[in-house]
């Protein structure tokens, strides 16, 4: 087990729990978290046990963004600098794609700016109906340029262009109506109603939505036509694994 300092990670039955520890900070992303987020996103992902990652924030907020020490040492470095420590945060803003499991974000109070991107890089989000979402990079001349990508195949283009030049903070029901989120829960039985959702992953075959998340994210770049010889292709592959095998011979008993 690596010594995590500023997440908690648990493997707890079928749910791996990964959870941003820095409440005093409001969960803020530095270098060190940012490593130790992808470190812990790919540990659950080699477990065989695990059926679906869980990301959340300790205390009042999912995650403010980028931590004010980054903020000032993306201001002194060189440009040469600046990509290098863009890319690391590339690399965890595309991580919860490659993986296998489904990851999804658990988000209370606020997720604001990189933050807000982080949710919404996992293949599902949940909130409480308090929580906030905002992309509030414009307000401090800054640019959500990494997780445009992400939004814009979120959202439609106009709801997109709106967030991210407003850097306006939108409500989980407004965040839910513009396809932002996938679901909102009161804030009373938040947590018992995303274990519940989690827990669904154990009820349905690990290898089936490994394969079904390797397509989905693979045909954003082809057209009509490769994306269905795609499917072809591993449609064929599906039909040998064992989950497959096994369901369609208990199918036919019944």
């Amino acid at each position: 087990m690596p010594d995590y300092q500023k997440i908690l990670y648990s493997a707890d039955g079928a749910i791996g729990r990964i959870t941003l520890n820095r409440p005093e900070k409001r969960n803020a992303l530095d270098d060190q978290i940012i490593a130790e987020l992808k470190a812990a996103l790919k540990q659950a992902d080699g477990d065989g046990n695990i059926r679906v990652i869980l990301l959340k924030g300790a205390g009042k907020d999912f995650c403010s963004g980028m931590d004010i020490s980054g903020l000032r040492k993306m201001a002194q470095a060189s440009i040469l600098e600046n990509i290098e420590d863009a890319a690391g945060l590339m690399e965890l803003f595309v991580l919860p794609r490659k993986l296998k499991k489904p990851v999804v974000a658990a988000v209370q109070g606020r997720a604001l700016a990189g933050g807000c991107g982080l949710a919404s890089a996992c293949d599902i989000v949940l909130a409480s109906r308090s929580a906030q979402f905002g992309y509030s990079e414009v307000k401090i001349g800054f640019v959500p340029a990494m997780v445009m990508a992400i939004l814009r195949r979120n959202v439609s283009e106009k709801r997109a262009f709106e967030l991210i030049t407003r850097g306006e903070t939108i409500s989980a029901a407004d965040a839910e109506r513009i396809g932002l989120i996938n679901r909102v829960f009161d804030d009373e039985t938040f947590d018992s109603e995303v274990d519940s959702y989690a827990a669904h992953f154990s009820n349905v075959s690990a290898s089936a939505v490994a394969l079904t998340k390797y397509l989905f994210y693979h045909i954003d770049g082809m057209n009509f036509d490769t994306s269905i010889r795609t499917g072809v292709d591993l449609n064929a592959i599906a039909r040998m694994t064992e989950d497959c095998r096994r369901g369609v011979e208990k199918f036919l008993k019944n």
